[in-house]
């Protein structure tokens, strides 16, 4: 038997997987990256940790998936997080399970995954070159090679693994979903996902890089008056609106945010109740008593946020602490427990972890990552219209469909 010739385009995730496994099986692999640098997207997911899977079972991992979930059940199934979880500690990534099941490496560096996905990709055989994509070479409606900016590299098998839109400053600048126009798929349309939001009101740009541990947050749909989504945990305040890992996973279960259409209500103090939370208030208030109320609150709040509860409090700023009425403690304690923040848009897909959209997946085989569309052809990784909510599933996908898509096309 001949070996086969793969060319990946994209050394991102799916790329490195797909090419490492491809090779792995006896393929000849060239793996085509514009970057002097292979992973560069990986580098910066997690905060520079990298939230390498999420440790869940098959069911659960498609349910955390609410663009075309069932689509990636063969994918998936093939190739688990468990799967997922053994490959990197067999490639020298000790990894440790955090908080809803999401696993990082054990040293808490992005960088030791991508070295290892490197050396991976290396050691099956693989050949990286530093060369920009320009086209798909099609004979016969057939896949036969890659045209770069350098050369050509003709081959047997193409797989597409460019990643989508966001974070073009790592590469990913959408160049696959034209490869695929090119090749006749459609590409559904582009929208960010895990992405921050944006807001009108001004006091997110007073409290500009004010970040908030342990609040609750839920975006409330102003039309219904129901929580839409609700989480636990941390969310910063920037001076376009709102950002942090709550933000960006409420973004994922929005499809669309217009002016008027959401409010972010937050619960500044959700470890107590009202009546715990009005104790509280009258011992700060007590104990400053001869003091102005704008005085009165730096144990119970973070600097930045004092002005803009008092403002919205509507109580004088220099009202007495000892002659804060009851009525008013009520209203302050209601305040400190739905702190609301009006939504009005998505920040630009450029700024998304994850784009929302991609190659239409009616037209690739689920079973091998094949185009149903041209012989030869394969996509894996975020080019696909699929993608899920934060917490590692994203970075998953990438793992099974370029696990997938590199043993299809070496055979």
């Amino acid at each position: 038997m001949v070996n086969k010739k793969v060319a990946v385009i994209g050394a991102g995730a799916a790329g490195l997987m797909a090419a490492g496994t491809a090779a792995g099986f006896g393929a000849s692999v060239t793996l085509i990256e514009k970057n002097p640098r292979v992973g560069r997207k990986i580098m910066i997911t997690g905060k520079g940790r990298c939230n390498v899977l999420n440790r869940c079972d098959v069911p659960a991992f498609i349910g955390n998936v609410p663009v075309n979930g069932r689509f990636l059940y063969s994918a998936v199934s093939r190739f688990t997080p468990e799967d997922t979880y053994d490959f990197f500690e067999s490639i020298g990534v000790p990894l440790k399970t955090e908080r809803g099941n999401r696993c990082f490496p054990q040293s808490d560096k992005a960088a030791d995954v991508v070295d290892a996905l490197r050396r991976f990709a290396l050691d099956s055989g693989v050949s990286i070159v530093q060369d920009t994509a320009v086209s798909l070479e099609l004979e016969n409606n057939e896949a036969v090679g890659v045209k770069g900016e350098k050369r050509t590299y003709y081959a047997d098998s193409v797989i597409i693994c460019c990643g989508g839109k966001s974070y073009p400053l790592t590469g990913s600048t959408g160049d696959g979903y034209v490869f695929a126009r090119q090749a006749g798929h459609t590409v559904t349309q582009l929208k960010p996902s895990l992405v921050p939001l944006e807001s009108p009101d001004s006091d997110c740009r007073s409290m500009q890089g004010l970040s908030l541990r342990n609040v609750a947050l839920k975006i409330i749909d102003n039309g219904s008056g129901k929580a839409v989504y609700e989480d636990f945990g941390e969310m910063l305040f920037t001076h376009f609106g709102l950002s942090g890992p709550m933000i960006l996973s409420a973004s994922s279960h929005l499809r669309d945010v217009a002016p008027g259409k959401y409010t972010a209500a937050v619960d500044l103090k959700p470890a107590l109740d009202d009546e715990q939370l009005d104790r509280r208030l009258q011992k700060d208030l007590l104990e400053n008593s001869n003091r102005d109320v704008s005085n009165a609150f730096s144990k119970l709040l973070p600097r930045k946020i004092i002005v803009p509860v008092l403002k919205r409090w509507g109580v004088p700023f220099d009202k007495k602490c000892h002659s804060v009425t009851r009525e008013e403690r009520r209203r302050l304690c209601a305040l400190l427990k739905r702190f609301t923040i009006p939504l009005s848009g998505f920040r630009p897909i450029e700024e998304a972890i994850v784009t929302s959209g991609g190659v239409k997946v009616d037209e690739i085989d689920p079973k091998t990552m094949e185009s149903k569309l041209v012989k030869g052809l394969y996509f894996a990784g975020e080019v696909i219209d699929a993608d899920a909510y934060t917490g590692g599933f994203n970075l998953q996908i990438a793992w099974s469909t370029g696990r997938l898509a590199g043993e299809s096309a070496a055979f």
